[in-house]
């Protein structure tokens, strides 16, 4: 999907807050803890390059989600440590290899397949991802996992790491979040030696499990300024907002009672009302549900009537406006404030979703003072 400057809808990304919220989380982490950064799904739709190259000198590698998203990053110039933490083809691997990107390494049957195609694996990083009760991929049991790196190292290749992923760390309730975390720890004990990285603490278990700090973290959500609880659980300390969203008015009409507006005709003014115009739509991560919401004009919120299309929005306006008024859908406007939290939680999902589903269409542009 191309980005379409030439209209007036962008993504303004603040890479000193990015910073700003990094330091905060760091503040609260022992000294010699390594931070790894997570920029899959291009960096939660803030941008996968640009956020890399501001936070390089900052953190000791990234997460990616798959091959493809690390060969972006090296391709851009990035050449601290890369993690994909999916499976990765094992036709591919002499790719991760060439381009020393370390894999995530989740069953016996994955690796009998990769050896089966690569006898010699020199030079790759491994981390075991064990799966403590989250389900999805990861060992199960020490034997399985010994043997494993046993394997690896027959074959040259370096186990370099070990996590989990929690289930409910962001939760008020931390049964299976304690019960996971007992389970990492006692596979940690039957190791044959400790890698350097050990690490189980995305965003939310580093905010509010300290005991999951072992010597590396993932961070994510919170990096870029988002609640990884949402509202269930508070921060213990401030982070900033990275991502705003605005527009302008490109068409504004004054229309009669009981006009029908949008596809459905599920919105009819209520008496003379104007309506207004906005170039962006469900294609560009807005959600057909999120009429009846609300955007900021002339530090009023209006609110969204009619279905959201897929380019076009429209909205009540409390009086005409001209061509080219700016309109904010996150972010600040005088006392008005729309967050992506708040757009969350009227979609009844999570904040993860709403910038991830913000499409490549958007132009990001990237504010920094250095």
């Amino acid at each position: 999907m191309i980005k379409s400057f030439h209209r007036p809808t962008v993504a303004t990304v603040d890479l000193d807050n990015l910073i700003y919220n990094l330091q905060q989380v760091k503040s609260h982490l022992p000294k010699e803890t390594d931070v790894w950064a997570v920029v899959k799904a291009n960096a939660y739709g803030h941008g996968a390059v640009p956020v890399a190259k501001k936070l390089s000198h900052h953190v000791v590698g990234f997460c990616l989600s798959n091959l493809d998203e690390a060969l972006e990053l090296r391709d851009a110039g990035i050449d601290i440590p890369l993690l994909v933490l999916g499976v990765v083809p094992a036709e591919d691997i002499a790719i991760a290899q060439s381009q020393n990107i370390q894999l995530t390494l989740a069953s016996q049957e994955w690796l009998e397949t990769v050896l089966a195609m690569h006898k010699d694996l020199s030079g790759l990083q491994f981390h075991l991802k064990v799966d403590s009760g989250m389900g999805r991929i990861g060992f199960k049991d020490s034997k399985s996992i010994n043997q494993a790196i046993q394997i690896l190292q027959a074959h040259h290749a370096e186990f370099s790491g070990i996590f989990t992923h929690f289930a409910t760390a962001d939760e008020a309730d931390d049964h299976q979040f304690q019960e996971q975390l007992l389970i990492f720890q006692e596979i940690l004990k039957h190791l044959p030696h400790q890698p350097r990285f050990v690490h189980a603490s995305n965003s939310a278990a580093a905010i509010w499990h300290s005991e999951t700090v072992f010597s590396a973290v993932r961070l994510g959500d919170v990096l870029y300024g988002l609640n990884p609880s949402g509202r269930s659980l508070s921060l213990p300390y401030s982070v900033k907002p990275v991502l705003s969203l605005t527009t302008e008015l490109v068409h504004v009409k004054e229309l009669p009672d009981q006009q029908p507006i949008g596809y459905g005709a599920t919105y009819k003014t209520k008496g003379s009302e104007w309506i207004a115009t906005l170039p962006i739509g469900y294609a560009d991560g807005l959600t057909r549900d999120m009429q009846g919401f609300y955007v900021v004009v002339d530090q009023k919120p209006c609110e969204i009537v009619g279905r959201i299309s897929m380019d076009q929005t429209t909205v009540r306006l409390p009086r005409a406006y001209p061509l080219g008024t700016p309109v904010v859908l996150i972010g600040e406007m005088g006392n008005q404030v729309i967050s992506v939290q708040d757009w969350a939680d009227y979609r009844s999902t999570i904040n993860y979703e709403v910038v991830c589903l913000l499409s490549d269409r958007i132009p990001r542009v990237y504010h920094s003072s250095g």
